[in-house]
């Protein structure tokens, strides 16, 4: 039992530690989305062009929005502030860039 609460204490810490590098890994693709180049604009309007016709109230089973986000990285925020924030985020987290989403929907089909 006591390594049952042991194992369970280290894993709530390993969580705290992962949300707290998130939300500081969010704050900095934010700020380097902010300084898009002309490149990554052209490529973040060409996937929102595909994935919802630009519509930020686009909606596709468990997608929703202009970037097509599933409903749980909204967290039930569903303005456009909003959805551009999580989808900087998202690719930059995934791809490092929207240049290299967009190459990557252009294989897949989706990013």
């Amino acid at each position: 039992m006591l390594k049952l609460i042991t194992a369970l204490a280290l894993a709530v810490n390993c969580t705290a530690i992962i949300e707290l590098v998130h939300k500081d890994t969010a704050i900095q693709t934010v700020a380097a989305a902010q300084k898009l180049s002309k490149k990554e604009k052209a490529a973040k309007n060409w996937i929102a062009r595909h994935e919802s016709g630009g519509n930020y109230n686009a909606r596709n089973g468990v997608c929703y929005g202009k970037y097509q986000l599933n409903l749980a990285y909204l967290g039930g925020n569903y303005s456009p502030k909003n959805q551009e924030r999580i989808a900087d985020n998202y690719v930059y987290n995934r791809y490092g860039s929207w240049v290299n989403a967009k190459r990557f929907w252009l294989i897949h089909h989706w990013y």
